[in-house]
């Protein structure tokens, strides 16, 4: 499917406090509500039905659910009961630890979760059957509305539930996350970074705990201070070793939430702790500080108290900080704020947001593994202008995002590699090409090429000015991204290919040469037997001759012009409006396709006969137009074939129709407003024709 963004401008982050209704009626959230306390109804969302597809995409469910509202399954229902806490998160049969993960994490700053989990909501009086919740997605905030119908079996819910049976907020959460995403089986297997960012708009940074810095337990301690939410896992080696469980009781490719960092005085010494929980709501560590250790006997009443030590099978757990840097791996934070954890002073950042896309044939290069096609990713400009208090660089995070592939799951999509590279930007502007890239080593770039849905790095630069290259590992991959900057002072950014431009030559007033060469000869010849006594042809007569001559060009593909094609080329020619050409009107237009047919043999470079789709933002400056990726896009997909090649008469055709479109323009005044407007929409309107 195309991944088509007309609109790559910079914009600013978003609010939480508009979130944008996202129900297919148009309604928001109190409107439906009061709809249906008016009618005496309870919710129904046609959106997300009671309904298997609501539920799998791949599979059968494995057992027969039945959908029933919390009134239905309790006598006493309540959204939340004493308050939203971590304990409310119990897994259920649905594999995505990684998302009830970032749910206990959210539970830890009330006013994150006031956002996401809005608290006025409850089953009194003008109980409706309907709850919405509220997520950020790619630079905006979603209100989600569900009704309140969830999948149990023998009268249990069996996905996410609450340890109070009474207790539905956290499995109307996970309802309306699985309704952003499409459906219940699209949280299969996730990160949970992936999640808190849609919690908070935050951004995320990744440690691998054997690597970390030494200062990793301030580190960690601040994170928690900041209220930002932190998550960890173990490795696993293979796929056998998926939620297999340790001999100290911890499981291997499971997310746990780290909700607390301390220290005691243990033996004459403080000891630095962390705590963690299983969303499992059961199974926890076995060894040294766990729930019924012996080191808790050395600790006084007054000082397990103040750390909420219990021994219950809750899931949470303290272990000693050094023995979690050796059983666990990898440590992600999900911060509010672009703050440094590692930096002692809070900042105020600036953010700008780029979308784009990748589309195969055009926008789609790969890494910089694959030179000749690099070159033809989205570029985005920026300008790091002033330096930061007291230092000689400039600091700011590049954090690129793919989008929806969640979503896309049931489609086949899966999670892209992606990262992005970044070079100091030369002094001329418009999209680099391929020769800079050959030339050029990068300045700076994303720690790896991975896998997940958002790669985000921190860097220190000179100020100046750079490209960023956002780009997926393997040439020809389709995604739509977002692209992140935080910075501590203002960073401008810009898009590369945004601007349109025509720059064609005056039309040629050709003058009769003493001498006709033996090619004129020719052409007049054919000319005259085709066009009879008037010396004029129309359409059918020239697509007869275009195609006699084509056909017998060297070194270019050529199938065959169409009547429409022909037609257009009059239009572009005819200066006496009767609708043939005459001999001189057709000899200024074979000049212009000998000039078209060498550009086009100029960017062939395999000398195929065809040329590649990622040539074709070159060979089209070279014939005088500078096109954005939008419009670039548009015309890949109009001519180019499966193997992203175009063959001549393709390349003539979207030639002939960008000229035609050019004609408007000429005719406009530079100072009218409207002017690019019309100009872009012009161009696009001769491209679906």
């Amino acid at each position: 499917m195309p991944y088509l963004y007309r609109d790559s401008k910079p914009r600013p982050p978003a609010l939480p406090g508009a979130a944008r209704a996202t129900h297919s009626s148009g309604k928001a959230y109190k409107e439906l509500k009061q709809e249906c306390l008016r009618r005496g109804v309870l919710f129904e969302d046609p959106d997300f039905p009671a309904c298997n597809s609501s539920l799998f995409f791949s599979e059968k469910p494995p057992i027969p659910f039945i959908w029933k509202r919390p009134t239905d399954i309790v006598k006493d229902p309540k959204f939340i009961v004493g308050g939203a806490t971590r304990t409310d998160i119990c897994q259920g049969d649905l594999g995505d630890c990684w998302l009830l993960a970032a749910i206990a994490s959210l539970t830890l700053n009330e006013k994150t979760l006031a956002r996401v989990v809005p608290l006025d909501q409850n089953f009194g009086p003008d109980y409706a059957g309907i709850f919405h919740f509220q997520f950020w997605q790619h630079n905006e905030w979603l209100d989600v509305v569900i009704d309140d119908r969830l999948p149990t079996f023998k009268g249990r819910l069996v996905f996410l539930h609450s340890a109070e049976h009474n207790e539905f907020w956290s499995a109307l959460l996970e309802k309306a996350y699985a309704k952003l995403n499409g459906s219940y089986e699209a949280l299969k297997g996730g990160s949970t970074i992936e999640a808190m960012e849609d919690f908070t708009g935050g951004v995320g940074e990744t440690y691998e705990v054997k690597k970390a810095p030494d200062n990793f337990y301030e580190i960690l301690e601040k994170a928690l201070k900041r209220r930002s939410m932190v998550g960890c896992s173990i490795d696993t080696s293979s796929a056998a070793e998926s939620e297999a469980r340790t001999p100290f009781g911890l499981i291997k490719g499971h997310a746990y939430s780290v909700t607390g960092i301390d220290e005691v005085r243990y033996g004459g010494r403080q000891v630095h702790l962390i705590r963690i929980r299983n969303p499992w709501g059961q199974v926890e560590w076995n060894g040294p500080w766990s729930d019924n250790s012996l080191e808790w006997h050395s600790v006084s009443l007054s000082e397990r108290k103040r750390l909420s030590q219990v021994a219950l099978d809750d899931g949470e757990f303290w272990m000693k900080f050094e023995d979690f840097k050796v059983h666990f791996d990898k440590v992600e934070i999900c911060n509010l704020t672009p703050d440094a954890l590692e930096d002692s002073t809070a900042h105020k950042w600036e953010v700008t947001i780029h979308q784009g896309s990748w589309v195969r044939g055009s926008t789609a290069g790969g890494c910089r593994n694959f030179l000749e096609t690099f070159w033809t990713n989205p570029q985005i400009k920026l300008h790091l202008t002033e330096k930061d208090d007291g230092q000689d660089d400039c600091t700011f995070i590049a954090a690129l995002m793919q989008k929806d592939r969640r979503k896309l799951k049931k489609f086949g999509a899966e999670m892209l590699t992606i990262g992005y590279s970044i070079y100091e930007c030369p002094s001329r502007d418009g999209h680099l090409g391929k020769d800079f890239f050959r030339y050029h080593p990068s300045k700076a770039r994303s720690k790896t090429y991975i896998n997940l849905r958002e790669v985000s790095n921190r860097f220190k630069l000179p100020p100046g000015d750079y490209i960023l290259v956002p780009t997926t590992f393997e040439p020809h991959q389709e995604a739509d991204f977002c692209l992140r900057i935080f910075s501590e002072k203002k960073t401008i950014t810009e898009d590369l290919d945004e601007n349109v431009a025509i720059d064609l030559p005056e039309p040629l007033n050709p003058t009769p040469s003493p001498q006709e060469t033996e090619e004129e000869k020719q052409f007049r010849a054919l000319f005259e037997q085709i066009s009879g006594k008037d010396m004029e042809i129309a359409a059918e007569e020239l697509k007869y001759i275009l195609n006699a001559v084509l056909k017998k060009t060297k070194n270019i593909k050529f199938k065959n012009l169409s009547l429409m094609s022909c037609r257009n080329i009059i239009s572009l020619m005819d200066t006496s409006g009767n609708g043939k050409l005459e001999y001189s009107e057709f000899k200024v237009f074979w000049e212009k396709m000998k000039k078209w047919i060498n550009i086009f043999l100029q960017f062939d470079f395999d000398k195929s006969g065809s040329m590649s789709s990622y040539e074709l933002r070159s060979a089209l400056k070279a014939a005088g137009y500078q096109l954005n990726n939008y419009l670039l896009q548009l015309i890949v997909l109009r001519y180019s074939d499966e193997q992203f090649q175009i063959e001549f008469d393709d390349f003539l055709n979207c030639l002939i129709r960008l000229e035609n479109a050019s004609r408007v323009f000429q005719a406009l005044s530079v100072k009218n407003k409207e002017f690019i407007n019309l100009n872009i929409g012009e161009v696009r309107v001769q491209l679906h024709k």
